[in-house]
């Protein structure tokens, strides 16, 4: 007898907003979850793991991987490289499994044409001053840079409508509980087109 065939879930949002660590907290909750890992030509970080984290490639082998129609959706973000695998997706999907993509909202136009069933979830900051306190306390770029993401995160969030679910990172456990619905059926409250959005996105964008 065939299995159902899984669900895919598309999780993006500024730098900054949380996202990482929303998505891990949901793993958590939902280890019967599978999550996507992604290709990337970025430079490996000390505490992450080839295989875990992302898969580490050099451009020459991601470009390889373009030209072989292997990504289900690949973009560039700031100067690296990001993409995700066609075949590692539906493997998952084929089981009967619900996949997770972590990726950002360039991906997530790539997703939506080659497979339009999915749901699409964007995580937004609870204020301006609140992303840009996030991307400082990181305390791993320049001020140079932090001026620059905080730009690009601005510019980001204005994709926000093109998404099915906004979950807002005011409070951490209440976000986490909203990405659990959502995943689970039960999160028609956190769509896009809900009114108290319309108040909060004219002061996240200016």
């Amino acid at each position: 007898m065939q299995l159902p065939r899984g669900h895919l879930f598309v999780i993006s949002a500024p730098s900054g907003a949380g996202k990482t660590s929303l998505v891990r907290a949901l793993m958590q909750r939902m280890p019967e979850l599978s999550f996507s890992i992604s290709y990337t030509t970025r430079k490996q970080r000390a505490t992450e793991q080839n295989g875990r984290d992302y898969f580490f490639v050099e451009k020459a082998e991601f470009q390889r991987m373009i030209d072989a129609g292997e990504f289900l959706e690949h973009a560039q973000v700031f100067d690296n490289h990001y993409g995700t695998s066609r075949a590692q997706v539906e493997q998952h999907l084929v089981k009967g499994e619900n996949v997770l993509l972590e990726i950002d909202w360039q991906g997530a136009q790539q997703i939506r044409r080659a497979m339009p069933d999915h749901k699409s979830i964007f995580i937004l900051p609870p204020t301006r001053e609140a992303l840009e306190l996030r991307l400082r306390s990181r305390q791993t770029d320049s001020p140079e840079v932090i001026a620059r993401r905080l730009r690009d995160s601005i510019a980001d969030m204005s994709h926000w409508k093109e998404f099915d679910y906004v979950v807002v990172n005011d409070d951490f456990a209440r976000a986490t509980d909203e990405l659990c619905a959502i995943v689970s059926g039960q999160g028609e409250h956190l769509r896009a087109d809900r009114s108290d959005l319309q108040t909060l996105l004219p002061s996240l964008l200016g």
